[in-house]
């Protein structure tokens, strides 16, 4: 293995670990989702803001008016993304809206073929048939007594609303390829913390230490370093070992939430969390069915 991979494999892991606890430091915070949210953009904000005048991308022309528009653009989704995430766990549990929301890639495969004219072959579309069958076990799954609040179909449909915004945010990236990703990380917190400023109570910030650990962990671990990792370990590994090492992302929440608050996912739900994470692989890594692949002309 090439110190790259190596390298690369380490970030990857890393970033991942910390993606998946953050379920337990947005829950623990007890601040309104619009609240976390807002600070984890500011202390994101002034992370990348330092990392990007390391890196040299804070010079002028360094960015188009163009890139800019679709960078804002692109940080308003990746909001509202983090917005609907976050509420779902109060209502779906940490677990299946961690799950739920790994049906990212094939929103985006949706809007591939919508804007970027990108075929959609009959392997996606199994792997997409899969994934559907995945969530409809876990809708029809009932939640466990004592487990989340609320209305867990609203859950669900949060979750599914975080990874349709991701996706737009993911577009808006492939229209961005060549521009630096950190400066397109802080365009983007930049982006949320004005858009929330109107919406957070900046006259009674939180009174105790504790809460402001967790707020600052959000946005210097979970959003600073967690790009920092996760756009090294992209530039290093193969496409195949980054989708591969994707998957750490809801096996630690799932973790997390089952020995943080006890949330144990139910038969049906573990069944359904298993599809829609095999049909996410499959996606990902390229896999194609035996039965799907075209047959050989016979001579």
């Amino acid at each position: 293995m090439s110190g790259d991979i190596k390298r690369g494999t380490a970030e990857m892991t890393a970033a991942m670990l910390i993606s998946g606890t953050i379920g337990w430091f947005v829950v623990m915070s007890g601040q309104p989702v619009s609240g976390v949210v807002f600070w984890r953009c500011l202390f994101g904000a002034l992370t990348l803001l330092v990392i990007c005048g390391a890196l040299g991308l804070l010079r002028p022309g360094i960015l188009t008016l163009r890139a800019f528009g679709i960078a804002v653009f692109g940080g308003v989704a990746i909001v509202l993304n983090w917005l609907l995430l976050f509420a779902s766990y109060s209502h779906a549990t940490i677990s299946i809206a961690t799950t739920v929301y790994n049906t990212q890639p094939f929103m985006l495969l949706m809007l591939g073929a919508l804007f970027l004219g990108e075929k959609i072959t009959a392997t996606k579309l199994f792997w997409l048939a899969l994934s559907f069958a995945g969530m409809m076990a876990i809708v029809q799954a009932k939640p466990q007594t004592g487990g989340a609040t609320g209305d867990y179909g609203l859950g669900i449909l949060m979750a599914l609303g975080a990874a349709f915004f991701y996706a737009l945010a993911a577009l808006a990236a492939k229209w961005l390829k060549g521009t630096p990703p950190h400066l397109i990380a802080l365009i983007q917190v930049a982006t949320g913390m004005l858009m929330l400023a109107p919406m957070t109570d900046l006259s009674h910030p939180p009174a105790d230490v504790g809460t402001w650990a967790i707020l600052v962990t959000v946005g210097v671990v979970h959003t600073g370093l967690m790009y920092v990792l996760l756009y090294g370990a992209i530039q290093r590994l193969p496409t195949h070992l980054t989708g591969a090492l994707s998957f750490l992302y809801p096996i630690a929440a799932i973790l997390v939430d089952r020995l943080a608050f006890g949330h144990a996912l139910q038969p049906m739900q573990i069944a359904g969390a298993a599809i829609i994470l095999i049909a996410a692989a499959g996606m990902n890594l390229g896999w194609n069915p035996r039965w799907l692949r075209p047959r050989a002309l016979e001579s």
